[in-house]
């Protein structure tokens, strides 16, 4: 399993493991609609036409089109609203932000010689390639399950799928919670115990010292454990996650023309990510008390920050088959991350019996788990390209792309864990593909343009993230030298997901609605 690099807390240090998921190899593999008002405002169908700063993210070949120097920067609002249903009850949560989304110039080159290479091109773009600035917010009553089959599910199945020795979940005579939560990460797996993973542990000691857990057989040090929640369901239940941060992608750009009539690129580029996601978990249930002490409500509290750099490259090409006809085909390839994750946990239960409630547990460790860095390869892409173009009048651009989610790959392969996390990856993400089409019309010094975005769900069962559909349009206007450009970009897309993703794996169905306005100046230069 993973071991952890270095964890360091309020003084504490601790090395310690846990386990990754399908959901953060998407999160790192799905890029938003971003970049220039004018790219927005045309739902990012530019991979034949090129002329604008952040087409270069669709087809490198794009900045030989230039006819001279050009310099952009666009500030956005971004605005997603979340409706999320769990049980019938209805929740909406709202989160806004402002952001300087894309920054970014070219440079041309003309030849001095008759010859047939007539321009180079040099770029360099920046874009938030990701805003993940979001909230959701749930509620409801749940029939059946309690968030109680967590804990269970990591305590019970231990070392090799023996319960979790109580050694690991019991604390010894002056031993303080921060002491044995920090040595499990640090020290697990060992040779005593090799297939015993350091964050289960964890998770068996939280449920076990906050009380919501009991060892069947306190004298057997092997012993099952069961729940002190109280059976029957009707749980309320709520669930908060609020998630900030962004996915960066500086790219270096080259480009050149031949006989003005074809267009090669290439992109170097770098990529930096920094997310962080707050989650509280609430449940409380009304079961008849008894002279035993059972848990009537608890909170649960994760705090994950992921961050880290990664490389790509990207070719393309653009062919003018007449005045009016041009096609693109561009490649992008995966992007290598190195990431490091950072978790920290705390558990608050509160029991009670016919004589009343007792304090609060309250399981706060504050230790800060801190993981040793690993490798995420995310799959590339492919997007073929065509526009037609009315003179100087307007155009209407096409562009299909795909993308196999199901080759993301977490490194190192060979690693145990990595290699059934690999597996499930490549059972339950599948082929996803992207339609953009966009068009744009001049009046005189004015442009109108709109736009319609289309990508299928990335997995193979279509419900855990759905289908994803959008429109945008926008304005732009030439001063001359300089031109200003706003857009509007509505899109929306359906999940469903679990809120944790074992034992207790019940979730709320998402209707996830995002509404982006875009501001760009261009100055020529």
């Amino acid at each position: 399993m993973k071991k952890y690099f270095l964890v360091a807390v309020f003084g504490l240090t601790a090395i310690a493991t846990q386990a990754q998921e399908v959901g953060d190899a998407l999160r790192y593999s799905q890029d938003n609609l971003t970049g220039t008002a004018r790219f927005r405002a045309m739902s990012g169908a530019f991979g034949a036409l090129g002329g604008d700063l952040s087409s270069l993210n669709v087809n490198p070949a794009g900045s030989a089109i230039f006819a001279n120097n050009q310099m952009t920067v666009t500030l956005s609002n971004f605005n997603s609203k979340n409706n999320s249903t769990y049980f019938g009850q209805t929740n909406s949560e709202n989160t806004n932000t402002f952001d300087l989304n894309q920054a970014g110039a070219v440079f041309i080159f003309g030849s001095k010689n008759n010859d047939n290479w007539k321009k180079i091109a040099l770029g360099v773009n920046y874009e938030n390639t990701n805003n993940f600035d979001n909230g959701v917010f749930s509620a409801g009553t749940n029939p059946t399950n309690s968030i109680d089959q967590y804990f269970l599910a990591f305590a019970n199945r231990g070392n090799n799928g023996a319960p979790v020795p109580q050694q690991f979940v019991n604390r010894e005579p002056g031993e303080t919670i921060s002491d044995l939560y920090s040595f499990l990460g640090s020290n697990l797996p060992n040779n005593q115990f090799p297939g015993l993973n350091g964050f289960d542990a964890q998770q068996a000691f939280l449920g076990f010292q906050g009380f919501l857990l009991d060892a069947v057989d306190e004298n057997n040090e092997n012993s099952a454990y069961v729940s002190n929640v109280p059976g029957g369901g009707n749980y309320f239940q709520t669930n908060e996650v609020y998630s900030t941060g962004y996915n960066g992608k500086l790219s270096f750009n080259l480009s050149t023309s031949y006989k003005d009539k074809f267009y090669f690129g290439l992109n170097l580029n770098s990529h930096f990510t920094d997310y962080t996601r707050s989650s509280s978990f609430t449940e409380s249930n009304n079961a008849p008390l008894s002279s035993n002490y059972t848990v009537s409500r608890l909170r649960f509290n994760n705090d994950l920050n992921t961050y880290g750099t990664g490389f790509s490259f990207q070719l393309g090409a653009i062919a003018k088959l007449s005045n009016e006809v041009r096609v693109g085909l561009s490649y992008e390839s995966s992007t290598w991350y190195n990431l490091t994750d950072e978790l920290s946990q705390s558990l608050t239960v509160v029991s009670a019996n016919t004589s009343g409630e007792l304090p609060a547990d309250i399981i706060a460790p504050q230790v800060i788990n801190v993981y040793e860095p690993y490798k995420l390869q995310t799959p590339s892409k492919l997007t073929g390209s065509f526009a037609y173009v009315f003179g100087k009048k307007g155009l209407i651009s096409i562009d299909y792309a795909l993308k196999s989610y199901c080759t993301a790959k977490f490194k190192p392969a060979n690693d145990l864990f990595f290699n059934s996390l690999n597996n499930e990856i490549s059972n339950t993400l599948d082929t996803s593909g992207e339609l953009r089409i966009g068009g744009e019309y001049k009046i005189e010094r004015l442009s109108v343009r709109g736009g319609y975005r289309y990508e299928q769900s990335p997995y193979v069962d279509n419900t855990t993230i759905g289908n994803l559909n959008g429109f945008s349009g926008g304005l732009g206007y030439n001063f001359g030298s300089t031109k200003v450009d706003l857009s509007y970009a509505y899109a929306k897309r359906n999940t469903q997901q679990g809120f944790f993703n074992q034992g207790f794996t019940d979730g709320a169905s998402v209707d996830g609605i995002n509404n982006t306005v875009s501001l760009t100046l261009l100055f020529e230069l």
